[in-house]
């Protein structure tokens, strides 16, 4: 038995049958020499009560509770427990995760500093397959659980590693600090693991994930499928559905590019260019499609009204300045301001041409250079190819 111990991080929101399923299958199957970290984040269904009773009997448990009336978010309590940890390696442990017999050991056989190792999920077909998981239906709620199938079945899955990263992962706390945690951009949650695993990537760890390390999952309990949220097992709730738009929104500013990963999770990061766009002839709900795309977008004084408007509207869902990124191009001399100026009248745009903006930074790193050069609708002036997306690395 290795004698490395891990503080399992575990968020809730009124989560209560999924966080008490999870708590055990650690318990049951781990044994008690890892410590778990709670936070209730402003539960209303006993969370509280009940981890108050937990945390009497077991006394590697650390338990914090949001008083609300808000919630924080997976944003905000990733840091905190990972801050409050007791112990030098951590895992991401979602509270809709059944920890399948030996997993510790099979994740801490292949963590060292500079590695992320990963364990696979065994889940039910809520989601499409992937060749970065097992679909295999051992019940949708813990009462109908197969809990016998399922540790029956873990013994026969292919001892292997591939390389990505997902949910659930350990590190070493010394690692996660280097990238300064996750970025409250994406709070209160979605999209803030690709952004985190961007930042990863980007500083040379290594990915492994297990395949002899196993988890059930449940899927999504937390806010997506959750039901004092809306959602049902399969069906998104209206917060998840907000808070997912606006956060892919966010990413996009922020990476340029959507979500990127490989058949196996690992992720894929383009260069990050000073973009600037001069977007003549630009209505209200063009410049909703247009401005995540770029670092700034210039409009002609006659469209600024659709600017005041789309910012009153946009901007509480973005820590983003939209005042600073969306300007008025009056007098000056755009192509001097950025490294990289894309010039265009909205009235030609279509769907098509639209994929040339989306896929704007590979077009860039495959065929950009110095100069003015002319695509379709679009006038491109590069005065440099300097990229910047290791800037991106830290969040103070």
């Amino acid at each position: 038995m290795s004698d490395k111990v891990i503080s399992f991080i575990q968020p809730s929101r009124n989560n209560l049958k999924y966080l008490e399923w999870s708590y055990n299958s650690i318990r049951k199957n781990l044994g008690y020499r890892h410590e778990i970290m709670f936070g209730d984040d402003f539960s209303d269904d006993g969370t509280w009560e009940w981890l108050q009773k937990i945390k009497k009997k077991d006394h590697n448990v650390q338990i914090f509770r949001n008083e609300g009336p808000e919630r924080k978010g997976i944003v905000y309590w990733y840091d905190f427990l990972c801050d409050k940890a007791s112990n030098e390696i951590v895992m991401f442990f979602h509270a809709d995760m059944y920890a399948c017999p030996n997993m510790d050991m099979e994740i801490l056989k292949h963590l060292d500093r500079g590695k992320i190792v990963s364990a696979t999920r065994i889940e039910p077909s809520l989601h499409p397959d992937g060749p970065e998981k097992i679909l295999k239906d051992f019940g949708i709620e813990p009462e109908e659980f197969d809990e016998l199938g399922l540790v029956e079945f873990a013994k026969g899955c292919e001892d292997k590693t591939t390389e990505g990263i997902f949910a659930p992962w350990a590190i070493y706390k010394e690692d996660y600090w280097r990238t300064g945690g996750h970025d409250e951009l994406f709070a209160p949650q979605s999209k803030e693991d690709s952004d985190i695993f961007n930042r990863f990537h980007l500083l040379g760890f290594e990915f492994i994930q297990t395949w002899k390390g196993l988890v059930y999952h449940m899927t999504s309990r937390g806010s997506r499928f959750n039901p004092s949220s809306g959602g049902a097992p399969g069906k998104d709730s209206p917060e998840w559905i907000h808070t997912t738009t606006k956060n892919m929104r966010n990413f996009i500013r922020k990476w340029g590019t959507v979500v990127q990963h490989d058949k196996h999770m690992k992720p894929i990061v383009s260069p990050k260019y000073d973009i600037g766009f001069v977007a003549y002839n630009c209505n209200e709900e063009m410049l909703r499609q247009l401005e995540p795309w770029c670092d700034k977008i210039y409009l002609d004084l006659r469209d600024s009204d659709c600017m005041s408007e789309y910012i009153k509207k946009e901007q509480p869902n973005t820590t983003y300045d939209l005042d600073a990124r969306i300007k008025l191009y009056g007098h000056n001399k755009i192509s001097e301001l950025h490294n990289i100026c894309v010039e265009f009248d909205c009235r030609g745009l279509n769907p098509q041409n639209f994929q040339t903006i989306i896929h704007l930074a590979d077009i860039l790193q495959q065929s950009g250079e110095i100069g003015v050069m002319e695509y379709d609708i679009f006038k491109f002036y590069i005065s440099s190819m300097d990229s910047y997306e290791k800037d991106l690395i830290l969040v103070e």
